[in-house]
């Protein structure tokens, strides 16, 4: 997916959170410790830096949300730090964000920590980043 896909698809689907733009993905992904992993529909948007990933952003179309797209580009995303020395990965998600946090929490990952106040909704209040982890495992 290009800078200009990942952006559109990311205004689709962010609800809670202002969605990156084209510029913002352009950047993350020029930087060598950058790691994309796409479906149709669906990408995950990271870092592996030594032995730590870092989901920046993920997204699915809302059109085809709960069909599982989510779920296989963050498997892949994952296989693809652990190929790269990862042994654990961790990301932060509003906490107003349930579906995402079901997501997450269904694949093995654990509130970690909390950010107050860390996002800035379109009212101008305010909610809490939930950081989550996960330990890669071989497998």
């Amino acid at each position: 997916m290009s800078p200009a896909e990942l952006a559109a698809l990311a205004a689709r689907a962010y609800r809670h959170t202002q969605p990156w733009s084209e510029a913002d993905f352009a950047s993350t992904l020029a930087h060598p410790t950058a790691l994309l992993s796409c479906a149709e529909g669906a990408f995950v948007l990271g870092r592996v830096i030594a032995d730590e990933a870092e989901i920046l952003a993920l997204a699915s179309d809302p059109e085809g949300q709960r069909q599982g797209r989510g779920r296989a580009v963050l498997a892949t995303f994952e296989q693809d730090a652990r190929a790269r020395g990862a042994v654990s990965v961790f990301l932060e998600v509003a906490a107003e964000n349930a579906p995402a946090r079901g997501l997450y929490s269904a694949c093995g990952y654990v509130e970690t920590g909390r950010r107050k106040g860390y996002y800035r909704r379109a009212d101008g209040s305010c909610d809490d980043a939930l950081l989550m982890t996960k330990a890669l495992t071989r497998g």
